[in-house]
């Protein structure tokens, strides 16, 4: 049974940075793009970022542009979110999805596996 289980989480102010890891088991996961989303409370599931399966390619939403960071590792079966500059706005449980459609899906309906979430907290 595939399994992403996110970590990394936290309690943090704004202008903080954290960094999210996502591990991959039971998953040919060099095959799938592995993307980040988000979501807040009363809000819908947001995409925040995507990596292709080789790690060459990546796309970001606009407002985490120059501050998020993604990567994988495909030795690892591990896909990182490095976040910098932290703001209240990015408060939300942020979620590690796996997709094999296309190169850099953006949509969630387009990912097939989902972790359970980890809760990242900017405080202002």
């Amino acid at each position: 049974q595939v399994q992403l289980v996110e970590s990394g989480g936290g309690l943090v102010q704004a202008g903080d940075s954290l960094r999210l890891s996502c591990a991959a088991s039971e998953l040919t996961f060099e095959t799938y793009n592995m993307g980040w989303f988000r979501q807040a409370p009363g809000k819908g599931r947001e995409f925040v970022s995507v990596v292709s399966r080789s790690g060459g390619t990546t796309w970001y939403k606009d407002s985490v542009k120059g501050r998020f960071t993604i990567s994988r590792d495909n030795a690892k079966n591990s896909v990182y979110l490095q976040m910098y500059s932290l703001r209240p706005e990015d408060t939300a449980v942020y979620y590690c999805a796996a997709s094999n459609i296309g190169v850099i899906p953006t949509s969630p309906l387009h990912y097939a596996y989902w972790g359970q979430g980890t809760q990242v907290t900017v405080s202002s």
